[in-house]
């Protein structure tokens, strides 16, 4: 009997897709032998491990959520919405990740100047977590609880905004030892007030830079050589590329199905 159709029925739906799954079965035998101590999970966050919509209504990113007047001006939230231009130039398939690398960057910096100029309080941003529509995915107390469990270590690598992105794990009761946080972070000052972003601008396409050189620090993940990588973007892959790990990636998508099915190894969409 096939392994999907007994142990993990969900991938014979046909909303499941996968290249080869031949390499896919195989893979996932290989890590099932070799155990949880083998195992390492890298995952994004925004539209990821959180919903892409909700009832018809788009969940908010982290970033997202920082649109809340407790936080940012109506000036503010308007030019913000006018840098969104660079959207479409992210998912460009026409475009190669070298040509799109700078806007990124532009992208982001611009943003971030935004928010640093609205001085915004860290005190608040629990409350514009709980005001807003964030959502994790169906399922999540279950996959952060069995990771945890089995002393599996999660690592999240984003593009957001970190301090949000704990808050929204914080609130759904899963902030745990085991998961570790890779985005960028705010930097506020004695009286808790916003003054700049730490250290090294992470953006959709620089996302793997930034998962070598952090995870290359972290003991938990010596001797794991299996890693399940999951994402939203074609710039996720390559998370765990030079990373010497066997990975099967798996992605949640709606569109440009073909381009991921050749980028991943199972495709949710």
């Amino acid at each position: 009997m096939k392994l999907f159709s007994v142990q993990i029925p969900e991938l014979a739906k046909c909303s499941v897709l996968m290249r080869e799954r031949s390499r896919v079965e195989e893979t996932i035998h290989a890590m099932q032998r070799a155990g949880a101590g083998s195992l390492q999970v890298i995952s994004d966050f925004d539209m990821t491990l959180t919903r892409f919509a909700h009832n018809g209504k788009r969940v908010p990113t982290t970033h997202n959520i920082l649109d809340n007047r407790l936080l940012i001006d109506e000036d503010c939230t308007k030019k913000v919405n006018l840098l969104n231009t660079y959207y479409p130039i992210e998912i460009d398939a026409c475009r190669t990740a070298e040509e799109k690398l700078p806007l990124m960057v532009e992208w982001w910096t611009k943003v971030h100047e935004l928010l640093i100029q609205q001085r915004i309080r860290k005190d608040m941003l629990a409350r514009a977590v709980e005001e807003s529509s964030a959502m994790l995915r169906d399922g999540y107390k279950l996959f952060f609880d069995r990771l945890t469990e089995q002393q599996v270590p999660l690592l999240i690598f984003s593009a957001g905004v970190g301090d949000v992105l704990e808050e929204v794990i914080r609130q759904n009761h899963v902030f745990y030892p085991n998961v570790h946080i890779i985005s960028n972070y705010m930097d506020f000052d004695q009286t808790g007030v916003l003054r700049a972003f730490k250290g090294q601008l992470i953006h959709t396409f620089n996302k793997r830079e930034g998962a070598l050189s952090h995870a290359a620090g972290l003991r938990e993940l010596q001797g794991r050589p299996n890693v399940l990588l999951l994402g939203d973007s074609l710039g996720d892959p390559d998370h765990g590329e030079e990373m010497n790990v066997e990975e099967t990636r798996i992605l949640k998508v709606e569109e440009r199905k073909e381009s991921y099915i050749n980028s991943f190894d199972i495709v949710c969409w």
